[in-house]
């Protein structure tokens, strides 16, 4: 029997983990829509969290980024601009929350372990140990530009010093034993002898001497987050990650391949199979019908690439000025232009343009599609469209078979994108066994169901 086999069933009774991913670079938001609002307002931010808490959902995440994405000099229209720091809305949001995780993108190449640790376990502590961190590497010049020390770190670098970073990162978590601080006014010290230890740490990348000054948070350590989908950065997740967040969540086969070989390497790392949660990026779609539904979803997909917006996705995949072009013309006749990435687009990175191009021109010609109807079908959007009845079922069969642990949603519209998933979504897949009906924890690694921090 196959995988897809329902009476083959290796995880019954598995149940869903969502996510809500507040991304900050993006097209995928609605600009037009009436209810569409502010991307930097903290209501926005605050609308968002306690929806997605209503909702019974395990982590806000929260996308940033070190650098506005230019084009030739000129800042990327889709961009946000405005936005608050990341650990900073998010310590805000503990305090207008009560259960529902914080994870924070924060970059291991601009960053120092001694700072940065102490500020996820503020965060920890502020929120009674709901904190993640989306550990993120970057080595390009282009973000550089904006620290003193550029562009320095090569790119077969990055996860050493994120590795190393981490390291770092959890040495500090850990230097506080448990009863640590003084129980009683007669006390001599504030603290128990022997029981805050001072970190060392030389390698490569740092060379730390510190006495950590925090106690562990409700969960031990802020639950760890990674999104490399290079073999690197799959190595990387096995070590070191509690959940990754993936782009293999549209397709069942792929997704479960991805599972699978994430599988493979945790075995490899030594740890057991379940030691971390996959969650792959998605939007949700839902009409009552599924007529409805897809006429629903092509709306959006017109509103999300409208002719600029195509011409941009296109213009980044030739590397060519397309700004002029006609979006509902024809590809463009030349051949693509091979550069160097220079990070400029963020984590967007073809590795062969010439081959992408090709399968673009040839199904565009096959079905007299446009430029924009191109970049609509073929371009970089993934989601799920249906039915609540039919996505549940759906879901659940995802869960179920092994192919993810759960996803983490991109509302299309801000700050309303949730309702629908809330209150229509979430109750099918209650229905069938497959979601929470009520937090059975207070922690966000209690809610992913990982093991205790040792």
């Amino acid at each position: 029997m196959t995988r897809t086999d329902p009476h083959d069933v290796p995880r019954p009774d598995a149940q869903l983990h969502f996510g809500v991913f507040f991304q900050g670079v993006n097209h995928w938001t609605v600009w037009s829509h009436p209810e569409s609002g502010s991307q930097i307002d903290p209501a926005s931010f605050r609308k968002i969290a306690q929806t997605a808490e209503r909702g019974l959902f395990d982590a806000f995440f929260l996308g940033d980024g070190l650098r506005l994405r230019e084009t030739d000099g000129r800042v990327h229209e889709l961009d946000v601009a405005g936005r608050p720091d990341a650990l900073v809305q998010l310590s805000a949001l503990a305090a207008v929350t009560h259960r529902i995780g914080l994870v924070s993108t924060s970059n291991t190449t601009f960053n120092e372990p001694g700072d940065l640790a102490r500020r996820f376990a503020s965060l920890d502590l502020l929120s009674g140990g709901r904190a993640g961190w989306n550990v993120v590497t970057t080595d390009n010049a282009w973000t550089g530009a904006n620290f003193r020390r550029g562009g320095f770190l090569d790119h077969a670098d990055r996860y050493t010093r994120a590795e190393e970073f981490l390291r770092v990162a959890r040495a500090i978590w850990d230097g506080w034993a448990e009863g640590a601080t003084a129980d009683s006014a007669d006390a001599r010290s504030w603290s128990v002898p022997g029981t805050i230890g001072q970190v060392r740490a030389a390698g490569p990348q740092f060379d730390v001497e510190l006495t950590p000054t925090q106690p562990r948070s409700r969960q031990g350590h802020p639950v760890i987050f990674q999104a490399g989908d290079s073999p690197a950065g799959r190595d990387f997740a096995a070590r070191n990650a509690d959940v990754i967040f993936s782009a293999h969540g549209q397709d069942f086969d792929d997704a479960f391949a991805f599972a699978e070989d994430i599988r493979r390497r945790l075995r490899v790392a030594g740890r057991p199979e379940d030691a971390l949660r996959i969650l792959p990026g998605t939007e949700i779609i839902i009409g009552a019908t599924e007529k409805e539904a897809e006429e629903k979803a092509r709306w959006i997909r017109l509103e999300q690439v409208t002719p600029a917006t195509a011409l941009a996705i296109a213009g980044r995949l030739w590397n060519l000025d397309l700004s002029e072009r006609d979006a509902d013309g024809p590809l463009p006749a030349e051949d693509p232009v091979v550069v160097e990435n220079t990070g400029a687009f963020g984590s967007a990175r073809v590795a062969d343009p010439r081959a992408v191009v090709a399968e673009w021109r040839a199904r565009a010609e096959a079905n007299g599609w446009s430029l924009r109807e191109t970049v609509i079908e073929l371009g970089p959007q993934r989601g799920h469209v249906g039915t609540p009845s039919g996505l549940a079922d759906k879901f659940t069969h995802f869960a179920r078979h092994g192919a993810v642990d759960g996803f983490n949603i991109t509302p299309y519209l801000i700050p309303d994108g949730l309702d629908d998933i809330v209150e229509l979504l979430v109750p099918e897949l209650q229905e069938r066994g497959a979601y929470r009906t009520a937090y059975t924890g207070t922690t966000l690694r209690e809610h992913l169901g990982l093991r205790p921090v040792s």
